[in-house]
């Protein structure tokens, strides 16, 4: 056998034992009469010691040969560390090697397999690799897959089913583009790589399943941020016969036994606000509450004082920065170009000091007195010591802003803290959003999310009001999932296809399977599904979700270590009918 024991077990009890190890060389530190070498695998390491007086010259020149990540196999006797090392657990133990195997040479690696390692970003993308050997990307994995099981666990004990479903699907306007796949035996027809397995779970209602769930891999094909891959994992959640509070009553559930079993903390409440609360106390749908810092609106006391700016906004909005109000002119200054930039976009900032003594310093002095200093002051629940700062103009745009800002500050102050969790329910959604450029409206999650009970007639008269059955579960600011109660009824749903604009033929075209069903008895049904990759990052304390995926994209959706996408050959190409053989 290669081992009988890990690199990570052994303690002072086994002592006087004789093991086996293989691992990889983790550092070899030569003293002339003595050497060590540090022998590394998934569970930890082991000191080996090769001396003078004990090993034989050539085993002794052996270890001395040895180079960085060898992979190497000894046998030897457990004994007592002279020199003890408590920062690891094998810290009071080290092996007397008597016998070496070097099971495979290594080059170089062009970083240090180290906690702290001297290779970028994109390096350690390129030999991933290498870099999961390190203990935070390992350890990432290891907490992912904690995470998974027991994801797994409480929802099969909940009576969840697990089923899988086609990845080979019929491309679908589901909102971002697809990844399309060309069948080389139906010539000139593809697939589509799933966004979701959003129609196949409501198929599975339709069948009776009841309870069901997945953890899938999707795919979207859609211009990329920092923190997002083309392919992504979801837990995928349906249930049948249930309505919102069913749904938000069952997730809460599994969040706070994640929260319990993975980071040992209990949590009680899961508040609700709707969407239009979010937006107005905190310009996002998705809020971190881990913190204050809600906006104060301003109009009423703000417009009317001959300051044009304000007069002329749709909207005047501010926040208090606690403890702001010790911020010198060129911090204040540094932070009116922050707002400026253009990932930010907003033409300038006003601040008001809230000083200890009472007063007020601001930067409109010249137009507002103490006394309406005071009602922004009382408005933003600002204290003194406070600084106020304040943003306006159109009011979607400002909200962003001023969020933008508010989260800013928030990193800055240390108050979003990762140890700490504040989950919150984000419901009653617009069903539709309007496109500005085209003037037509979309639906906001997916064509099969229903209108709140009693509010389909107002699709004919005021499409923009009609609240969505649909319910977001936000953790520290992070949308972690989203669901809705779907449509059941094949006459609801062709309702709605015709107000985002479907003919029937297209509907029938794109979707007569799902309509079909519904003819046979569909129950009613809703579900949600978790992102798992930012749920995972996010009960790991971090908000980076490529470290907590064994193989990831780079910003522009490339793999850079297997270097894909790549071309294919022409021959690939013809067999798919992408070419035309000209000879032919």
């Amino acid at each position: 056998m290669y081992r009988d024991h890990n690199c990570g077990e052994l303690r002072e009890s086994d002592i006087d034992t004789s093991v086996t190890l293989s691992g990889w060389v983790q550092k070899v530190r030569d003293k002339g009469f003595v050497t060590w070498v540090d022998i590394r695998d998934r569970y930890g390491i082991t000191q080996l010691v090769f001396d003078e007086d004990r090993t034989s010259s050539k085993l002794i020149a052996q270890a001395r040969d040895l180079g960085r990540e060898y992979v190497i196999q000894i046998t030897g006797t457990v004994i007592e560390r002279a020199s003890k090392n408590p920062k690891i657990p094998t810290g009071n133990i080290e092996v007397l090697v008597k016998e070496l195997s070097v099971l495979n040479e290594s080059k170089t690696p062009p970083f240090t397999i180290e906690n702290e390692t001297d290779g970028g970003e994109d390096l350690r993308m390129k030999y991933r690799y290498l870099d999961i050997r390190r203990n935070p990307v390992k350890n990432n994995l290891i907490f992912r897959s904690k995470v998974t099981m027991e994801v797994r666990k409480y929802l099969s004990e909940h009576g969840f089913i697990e089923v899988e479903t086609p990845y080979l699907i019929k491309s679908t306007p589901e909102g971002a583009r697809d990844f399309v796949v060309p069948s080389r035996m139906n010539e000139g027809q593809f697939y589509a790589l799933p966004q979701s397995p959003q129609t196949f779970k409501q198929l599975l209602m339709v069948g009776g399943m009841d309870k069901y769930f997945q953890i899938v891999k999707c795919f979207r094909d859609e211009d990329l941020r920092a923190d997002r891959q083309p392919e992504f994992t979801q837990i995928d959640c349906e249930m049948a016969f249930v309505e919102q509070e069913d749904i938000l009553i069952a997730f809460e559930g599994l969040t706070k036994y994640l929260l319990k079993e993975i980071n040992g903390i209990e949590i009680d409440t899961f508040p609700r606000i709707t969407f239009d609360q979010a937006m107005k106390r905190f310009g996002n749908d998705k809020p971190d509450i881990r913190f204050g810092m809600e906006f104060g609106e301003l109009n009423a006391v703000a417009q009317h004082k001959e300051f044009n700016v304000f007069n002329s906004a749709d909207l005047v909005v501010g926040i208090a920065i606690p403890g702001g109000a010790t911020y010198t002119r060129k911090e204040i200054d540094a932070l009116v170009d922050w707002v400026r930039r253009p990932q930010v976009g907003a033409k300038g900032m006003v601040y008001v000091k809230c000083n200890e003594d009472g007063s007020f310093k601001s930067s409109v002095d010249k137009f507002y007195d103490q006394e309406d200093l005071a009602q922004w002051a009382e408005i933003t629940g600002a204290k003194p010591g406070d600084l106020i700062c304040v943003l306006s103009g159109d009011a979607n745009t400002t909200r962003t802003q001023l969020s933008a800002l508010r989260m800013e500050m928030a990193q800055r102050l240390g108050l979003r803290n990762p140890k700490e969790f504040a989950p919150l329910w984000v419901i009653d959604f617009p069903l539709l959003e309007l496109d500005e450029e085209t003037g037509n409206y979309h639906a906001m999650h997916h064509p099969f999310t229903s209108p709140k009970p009693g509010q389909m007639e107002l699709l004919e008269t005021d499409p923009g009001a009609v609240r969505a059955n649909a319910y977001d579960l936000v953790l520290n600011g992070n949308e972690i999932g989203g669901g809705s109660i779907r449509i059941h009824d094949k006459d609801m749903q062709s309702t709605m296809f015709k107000h985002l604009g479907f003919t029937p033929e297209e509907a029938k075209a794109q979707f007569g399977f799902l309509m079909d069903a519904f003819q046979y008895g569909a129950p009613p049904h809703g579900g949600i599904a978790f992102g798992l990759d930012r749920l995972v990052s996010i009960l790991g304390g971090q908000e980076t979700i490529r470290d907590f995926i064994a193989f990831p994209k780079n910003n522009s959706g490339r793999d850079v270590m297997i270097d894909a996408p790549a071309p294919i050959d022409e021959g690939q190409l013809k067999e798919l009918h992408l070419v035309l053989d000209i000879k032919s």
